[in-house]
């Protein structure tokens, strides 16, 4: 028969059906990174994950407990109030489970400096309960997850550690999630959409949201996903292109919309999502589509001031585990025409079409050159070729070989294209019927502008690229939380 236990209820694990019914107590509890100096002989009650455990003998243990980015060490001591029973229980508690914890803040002593946790002090432990346990064996470790490329770059002879690749990390992404840099990766991401939006808000924009579900292709092409809408075809949209311009036919003047976009390429590699969150804009110009890259200009050098700003220790964070520099950018975005950038490439060896598209190693190509004769990494090349630009894109008004339209790029990378949009619906058929787009899909997107349409131009950008080259991420699997490509469906 087990020894009775006096201390029985300082311990154990609470049953579901107890936090199911509970009610409020009245207990205050303490954020992990509260736990400072300042609570020096106060009693604390925190709740977190079960981080790491390490036994010194039978009675004395430390269990370092993790929740939102800080760690604390806590005391288990075998003395009054602590029986070897709870002992036992403490240090039998598998990683990652969450677990409440009360006792005293305390200073380690003097002699033994905390080097093993964020938070500076330490809990003695009067009390543990464990409210969630994670199975004793994990597909993955924090350890493992949270590693950086540069203790893999400067391992020392003999010494091995496990590298978890990112097919791995995605399939368990739960348990990576949990890491320092991911947590910070989502949370610099959600600042980054924040701040697309409160910037537009302040220029005068809109905010609107448009369908995902639509009759024909927003772009063109045959990239798109297909589904039966109620007995008739229908597919998830490209961009909300036609619905954002088609709201300026109905004068909202300067629209914005941040949502998901969908595309059914076949493309996986680095830069490439089947779902990813699109940053769009639109608006009225009144007489060059350089008002829309005025907008460009304006809005990302604001905002990038304002994330190096306000998310210091996200970047920080970021940048333990995946070590890039700062992005260069000029005060004033430089625009280069892309007969320009087809010049500096001819000037340095690559052969170029100066009428059709830039391949990606051209565009990075182009990237070195632009850092290294301007000093920047985030810059707007504009003028393209008509043939490479979708239907709805102005020709340009003294060569129609080329067209009002624009790219912008960062750490030679494409994540902005942007163009003047057609506003005359008899130019506007005529250009799709030469891009193969079948006009009944279009009816309804046509007809706005037979009813009188303003000059109007606008861009799109993907959050996930952004996320991924400003902190300088190799895949941008990485800045998104559920990535969806050709070959993932799930989690």
């Amino acid at each position: 028969m087990a020894e009775h236990d006096p201390h029985a209820a300082n311990y154990g694990d609470i049953p579901v059906k107890e936090l199911q019914s509970m009610t409020g107590t009245g207990r205050e509890w303490t954020k992990v990174s509260s736990v400072t100096e300042d609570r020096i002989n106060q009693s604390v009650l925190v709740r977190g994950r079960v981080h790491r455990t390490c036994e010194f003998g039978k009675k004395f243990a430390f269990l370092t407990v993790r929740k939102g980015g800080y760690t604390v060490q806590c005391v288990v001591r075998v003395a009054d109030g602590v029986s070897a029973q709870m002992f036992k229980y403490a240090t039998g508690i598998s990683k990652e489970s969450v677990v409440d914890i009360e006792g005293t803040v305390q200073f380690p002593p003097p002699d033994k400096p905390l080097t093993g946790a964020s938070q500076q002090v330490e809990i003695l432990v009067r009390k543990i309960h464990c409210i969630s346990r994670a199975a004793p064996r994990l597909s993955i470790t924090f350890e493992d997850a949270s590693r950086s490329e540069s203790e893999f770059q400067n391992l020392e002879p003999g010494k091995q550690v496990v590298r978890v690749n990112l097919d791995t990390l995605l399939n368990n992404i739960v348990l990576a999630m949990r890491t320092p840099a991911k947590q910070a990766t989502f949370r610099f991401k959600g600042q980054v959409k924040n701040l697309f939006g409160q910037l537009l808000l302040s220029k005068g924009f809109c905010e609107i949201d448009t369908p995902k579900i639509i009759a024909g292709t927003s772009e063109g092409g045959a990239a798109v996903f297909k589904f039966e809408y109620h007995k008739r075809p229908a597919c998830l949209a490209q961009s909300p292109q036609l619905h954002k311009q088609m709201a300026i036919c109905g004068d909202f003047q300067r629209v914005f919309v941040v949502g998901p976009v969908f595309r059914a390429e076949e493309s996986d590699t680095h830069m490439h999502l089947c779902e990813y969150t699109g940053l769009d804009v639109e608006m009225e110009i009144y007489e060059s589509y350089s008002e829309v890259m005025d907008i460009v200009d304006s809005l990302f050098v604001e905002m990038f001031d304002k994330l190096n700003e306000i998310c210091q220790k996200e970047l920080e964070a970021i940048g333990k585990q995946h070590p890039f520099q700062p992005l260069k950018y000029l005060r004033k975005t430089l625009r280069l025409t892309f007969e320009e950038g087809v010049q500096m490439l001819k000037e340095a060896g690559v052969k170029v079409d100066p009428l059709g598209d830039l391949n990606k190693e051209s565009e990075r190509k182009l990237g070195k050159l632009v850092l290294e004769k301007y000093g920047t990494e985030f810059y707007i090349l504009h003028r393209y070729p008509l043939a490479v630009r979708p239907f709805y894109t102005m020709p340009c008004y003294d060569n129609e070989a080329y067209s009002n339209s624009f790219d912008v790029f960062m750490r030679g990378e494409e994540i902005i294209s942007g163009s003047q949009r057609v506003h005359e619906p008899e130019l506007l058929e005529a250009r799709a019927k030469e891009c193969g787009i079948e006009l009944k899909t279009l009816s309804k997107y046509i007809d706005a502008f037979r009813f009188g349409a303003p000059p109007h131009g606008g861009f799109g950008a993907g959050l996930e690229r952004i996320v991924m080259l400003f902190c300088g991420l190799n895949n941008i699997r990485e800045a998104s939380l559920f990535p969806r490509d050709p070959r993932r469906l799930e989690p």
